[in-house]
């Protein structure tokens, strides 16, 4: 592998552990919208995707009335009336630190958008690690690895000197698909045996774990 140059990171699931909040923020939307709530497994393997092919996935069902209800009831229920903790998992700053004091540059590719991405870099105090991220609302949405290509094209990094780290099959597709190396977290939504199928250069259970891969 040549060497690393560029860390990509999931945010959901993967520097932030969002899911229980996301889970019933979606479920939450559902029951406002006055349709079918999803099962907490249903949910959670739509986590990273954008939200129109979530909602295709969920609520396949749906018209476009009722879809645009849906978003503007999980934007509400997640930015104001879910009190679900969303910590980042432990460790996360101080390997985004050590990365960065190494001289590798550092991204986020995520399913939120722009705005919500940048809400979390405000609350977090984590944005000034990333030289660059791309949202759902400026690419195509994940498995497609066009975040992964438009980050790449930018720095002027070839897709084999950075690394993909995720926790769901969406992002060890999209880096699978441009053969960047990838790296499985376990403590989000899938374990070890999904991100596997995706011959990842590691599976690891914790953020730390990724230093002695680098």
């Amino acid at each position: 592998m040549a060497e690393v140059k560029l860390v990509i990171f999931d945010w959901d699931g993967t520097v932030m552990d969002s899911i229980g909040r996301i889970v019933s923020s979606m479920q939450a939307a559902a029951e406002s919208t006055g349709i079918v709530v999803p099962s907490s497994h249903a949910v959670k393997q739509i986590i990273g995707l954008s939200l129109d092919p979530a909602f295709a996935v969920l609520f396949p069902d749906t018209n476009a009335e009722q879809r645009s209800q849906l978003f503007a009831h999980y934007r509400d229920h997640y930015t104001i009336y879910n009190t679900t903790p969303s910590p980042l998992f432990d460790g996360a700053e101080q390997v985004l630190k050590t990365l960065a004091e190494q001289n590798i540059l550092l991204a986020v590719a995520t399913g939120k958008a722009r705005h919500g991405l940048e809400r979390m870099f405000a609350e977090t105090g984590l944005g000034h690690y990333f030289v660059t991220s791309r949202c759902a609302d400026e690419a195509q949405s994940k498995p497609h690895p066009d975040m992964l290509l438009q980050i790449s094209k930018q720095l002027g990094i070839e897709p084999d000197q950075a690394i993909m780290v995720g926790d769901t099959s969406h992002d060890m597709k999209m880096a699978q698909a441009i053969a960047m190396p990838r790296v499985g977290v376990t403590h989000g939504v899938h374990g070890a045996e999904v991100l596997a199928q995706f011959q990842p250069k590691a599976i690891i259970d914790n953020l730390p774990s990724l230093l002695s891969y680098i």
